[in-house]
């Protein structure tokens, strides 16, 4: 039997063995925080480095250890690290990339706390950015400069869903040998693959589609094993952003049926997108699966489906954008995507609201953009609560 499955075979069986858990058929939960040693000599050698073994829960743990291999197999990389959140994992990776007096390259309208932290990072640390729209060659060539030793990119971005062309970004990048970075949450690796387009590091919030049920906090880092070697021993053990054994366990669990969900995520969006491009109160519908979006080809070269994310626009002002909001009934108001449940948001007053309005107003976030992650319910449902909320 070939060694390399299809996704679907993957996302199930990677990178676990039942027979080396006594034949358990799920991967069992190493609830512990440290692990003992069959002698002195053993904890000197595994604290040494000298010899294979766990030591403590927050340096490795048998389920963590299941849930790494398999998300690195699935995003092609060669390794991977869990982190205890999304934005633990963008922080460890920023930091492992980046010192004082650098300058980060990144992608324009990026999710807010990530914006907090690059402020941050500018002000305490000396760690300048620019947020870049990327549109051509030219333009990115123009911003690089000789201190820029990372590239970060959210496609589809979060809210707007505009997409960056990955390849042309990776050509220059590696005129420049400086590491790209993708935050890959939207898609997750059933959609999208970065490190196959010659990215070097990929980020999911785990929390959202990789996780899809809405009950656990959880970021993930993939790459080059040497490079998450590094990352283990600094930003992950000594920052301490670890995932907990039970975490990494639930996510083990909703990885199953990810492809499943992600199809019933795709058909659902792409039903509702036609409905609401239609409707008389909406002013701009921002879909990549929709053919009047700007970047329609890209998002069919780049991704195997289009998304269960859709934003749009909706008439009137800010108070009209959320009343809407406070109409809906099945679909539940909450930050967040990726759930079985449908969750509709107001990005410049919520996810984005720490960008400062000149910023948000650039990246495209208006006082009317909405949000809307389409769930697994009955597509007819999920309309009939949108479509009477836009009755004003």
């Amino acid at each position: 039997m070939k060694d390399k499955k299809q996704f679907e075979t993957e996302v199930i069986h990677a990178g676990y063995e039942s027979l080396d858990f006594q034949g358990s058929l799920v991967p069992p939960l190493f609830q512990t925080s440290t692990f003992t040693f069959p002698s002195a000599e053993v904890g000197e050698e595994r604290f040494a480095g000298e010899t294979e073994g766990y030591i403590y829960s927050r340096l490795g743990n048998p389920t963590v250890r299941v849930l790494q291999d398999r998300i690195a197999i699935l995003e092609g990389g060669e390794a991977a690290l869990a982190f205890s959140s999304g934005m633990a994992a963008v922080s460890a990776t920023l930091f492992h990339l980046t010192k004082t007096g650098d300058h980060i390259l990144c992608s324009e309208g990026i999710y807010g706390c990530t914006f907090g932290l690059l402020q941050l990072m500018e002000k305490n640390f000396g760690i300048n950015h620019d947020l870049v729209a990327f549109e051509n060659e030219e333009e990115v060539r123009g911003y690089i400069r000789d201190n820029t030793t990372c590239i970060y990119i959210e496609t589809p971005i979060n809210p707007t869903m505009k997409l960056v062309d990955l390849e042309m970004v990776v050509r220059i990048a590696k005129e420049k040998n400086i590491p790209v970075v993708v935050d890959n949450t939207f898609c997750s690796p059933y959609l999208q693959q970065p490190l196959a387009l010659g990215c070097d590091y990929v980020i999911h919030s785990a929390t959202k589609y990789i996780g899809g049920h809405g009950d656990v906090i959880a970021g993930l880092v993939i790459g080059k094993k040497s490079e998450m070697d590094k990352m283990a021993m600094t930003t992950l053990k000594d920052i301490g952003g670890v995932m907990s054994p039970f975490d990494a366990w639930l996510l083990l669990r909703g990885l199953k049926t990810l492809p499943v969900r992600i199809d019933r995520h795709c058909d659902n969006a792409k039903k509702i997108a036609d409905k609401l491009k239609d409707h008389p109160m909406v002013k701009t519908l921002l879909y990549p699966g929709d053919e009047s979006f700007p970047q329609y080809e890209l998002a069919k070269k780049q991704m195997r489906y289009p998304g269960g994310m859709i934003s749009f626009e909706v008439e009137g002002t800010k108070r009209d954008a959320q009343d809407f909001l406070n109409r809906c009934k099945l679909i539940k108001i909450a930050v967040s995507l990726g759930d079985s449940e449908t969750l509709i948001q107001h990005p410049a007053t919520m996810t984005h609201a720490v960008v400062p309005e000149e910023d948000r107003l650039k990246m495209g976030i208006s006082d009317t953009l909405i949000r809307l992650s389409v769930g697994l319910e009955a597509w007819e449902d999920i309309w009939e609560d949108l479509n009477q909320a836009l009755d004003f």
